[in-house]
């Protein structure tokens, strides 16, 4: 370091005032490789103004999106079992979900809230790919149930987002038991008639795919949302065949008839709002 640098620069700014500039004012799209104003990519909720990708979001802001005028109640979940394998890799299973914590403010990969989304009552449960990229633990499922209990007792429709990939390996065989867990949830919206939807981001894979995700009355995904159980890789290498283009993207499974539409992100909460009101139309009439 020369004298100007270690002497002369922080004197000038001293005497000019000068602060240093936030490292998060800009961001860059992960496809177009463009840069985007932090401000500019909040207004579009994390869509690129230049090629539409859709970036990932976090449980908090997909439930703030979602309910009217970003007001909302969230509930308390039980506890998922902690560390039942004494799990440790390169690291501590425990630590894991430490890190997990602080990193994105909330105990698990799920967060469950309730609220109005076009004026009628609806409860959300958000899944979060900052924790441990979305992974289906014990705490998952303790959320998933719990949202589905609300929304019955409430009287509600549910409607969840998902995203990850897969059960937490961490937690074993009880990782795979929030399987059948969350399709018991969501028979439990069905029985009491209540609309049960499902919006697929990118991506919804594994486990996840395998059970509750595929069982909505109405499935809605994201543009170029990669929705599938294994990875293209994994299929190519086992039918030995090249698979088609864009095969597991949204658009590909809507074309197919897997899902039910393909949404951008700016028209999501307006088209909830609208399938809330068809699909309880006559519950609010009685």
């Amino acid at each position: 370091m020369s004298w100007l640098t270690e002497f002369v620069r922080p004197k000038i700014r001293t005497l000019l005032g000068r602060k240093e500039a936030p490292d998060n004012l800009w961001h860059q799209c992960p496809s177009c490789k463009q840069m985007i104003f932090h401000r500019e990519l909040e207004a579009a909720r994390k869509v690129c103004p230049h090629c539409g990708h859709h970036m990932q979001a976090t449980s908090t802001e997909r439930l703030a999106w979602t309910f009217d005028e970003g007001a909302y109640t969230r509930i308390d979940l039980p506890k998922g079992v902690v560390d039942p394998l004494k799990f440790r890799d390169q690291k501590k299973y425990t630590d894991r979900l430490k890190d997990a914590r602080d990193k994105t403010k909330q105990d698990d990969a799920v967060l469950v809230a309730h609220g109005t989304i076009g004026g009628n009552r609806a409860v959300v449960a958000a899944m979060s790919f900052d924790f441990m990229t979305g992974s289906m633990g014990s705490g998952v499922g303790e959320g998933l149930v719990a949202a589905a209990k609300l929304a019955v007792l409430q009287a509600a429709p549910l409607v969840v987002y998902t995203v990850g990939g897969g059960a937490r390996m961490q937690e074993g065989a009880i990782s795979l038991m929030q399987m059948p867990r969350s399709v018991i949830a969501t028979q439990m919206v069905k029985e009491a008639g209540l609309p049960f939807i499902v919006v697929l981001t990118d991506p919804t894979t594994g486990g996840i795919t395998a059970s509750f995700a595929m069982l909505g009355d109405i499935h809605i995904a994201e543009p170029n949302a990669m929705i599938a159980f294994a990875g293209p890789r994994v299929i190519e290498q086992t039918v030995r065949e090249k698979l088609p283009v864009g095969f597991q993207r949204a658009e590909y499974l809507f074309e197919h008839g897997i899902i039910d539409m393909v949404v951008k992100r700016g028209d999501l909460t307006a088209t909830l709002a609208r399938l809330i009101a068809l699909t309880t139309a006559n519950k609010r009439a009685a």
